[in-house]
């Protein structure tokens, strides 16, 4: 068993990883990211940051935060992306999907008021949200349509987004994928890229994808139809997801539509939004 004794002597572990290391990473991830780590991702932290030491041919965790306190901007963007969690797949929670589709698009189609869509992926991981997202979109609102849609994907994670913006997966992503969509919506790789595939260029191009931390400004100009944040501020504490959520707020139409996990709740953290369904909210105009 591991205990703080181990943590602070290196027993058994290839650094030593000291209590003033741990409580110098916790600062700073939360300043930089707004995230929390509590006590129990003491093994996360040093298995992730781990990896980075020996990569850089560094003594230590002491060496390797006092680079971090120096500010090397690249080191930093490095750290950041080591220690942001990212666990995804295609049409996650189905539920959502089925609601957007159903209701939210449903709607927009009968009305046709604008024949604008507007959808942001706030924590997008290595893409399979905003794919999804796009699939759903472009089954409803084909290219013919007339329909101006546009989808942004965002992450904090550098690597994360760069990947996602390939498209390229390994084809066991997708096996829950039916055959209708995979037809319609990826192209099998071949010969050195035989057990991959790509998403088609008919989904790319109306997906935006750029790298963003949910605590800076946001370049942003046009409101939201719909935002989907999911397992985003289960890291996050109270006060930084009440200023999150009436951001979002502010960024949705009237009677937009906010998608979040099925771990996270917004009671007592804002009333600018009343529950439509299983974690899906809309805003109160």
């Amino acid at each position: 068993m591991v205990t703080n004794s181990n943590l602070a002597t290196g027993k058994d572990r290839e650094f030593l990883f000291t209590e003033q290391d741990f409580k110098f990473i916790v600062s700073l991830v939360g300043e930089r990211t707004g995230i929390v780590l509590s006590d129990s991702k003491r093994e996360m932290v040093y298995s992730r940051l781990t990896r980075r030491i020996r990569e850089l041919k560094i003594g230590d965790f002491k060496a390797y935060c006092k680079l971090l306190r120096n500010g090397d901007p690249n080191e930093l963007i490095n750290f950041t992306n080591a220690i942001t969690t990212n666990l995804t797949s295609f049409f996650r929670e189905p539920h959502h999907f089925d609601y957007l589709a159903a209701k939210v698009l449903g709607e927009m189609k009968t009305k046709q008021v604008r024949k604008q869509l507007r959808i942001w992926s706030a924590g997008c991981s290595s893409g399979e949200e905003p794919y999804t997202l796009a699939m759903i979109v472009r089954e409803i609102f084909p290219e013919s349509s007339g329909w101006d849609v546009k989808i942004l994907a965002t992450d904090l994670d550098t690597n994360m987004v760069a990947n996602a913006k390939r498209g390229v997966y390994l084809a066991e992503r997708v096996n829950g994928i039916d055959k209708r969509r995979l037809h319609r919506w990826f192209v099998k790789g071949k010969g050195e890229h035989e057990g991959k595939v790509k998403v088609k260029k008919e989904l790319q191009d109306i997906i935006s994808f750029k790298q963003l931390n949910l605590l800076d400004d946001w370049p942003i100009t046009h409101k939201m139809d719909v935002i989907f944040c999911r397992n985003v501020v289960i890291y996050f504490n109270k006060e930084t997801q009440k200023v999150l959520f009436d951001r979002y707020a502010d960024q949705l139409i009237d009677q937009g539509n906010l998608f979040i996990g099925h771990s996270e709740s917004l009671h007592s953290v804002t009333d600018r939004f009343q529950l439509i369904g299983k974690s899906m909210y809309q805003k109160i105009s």
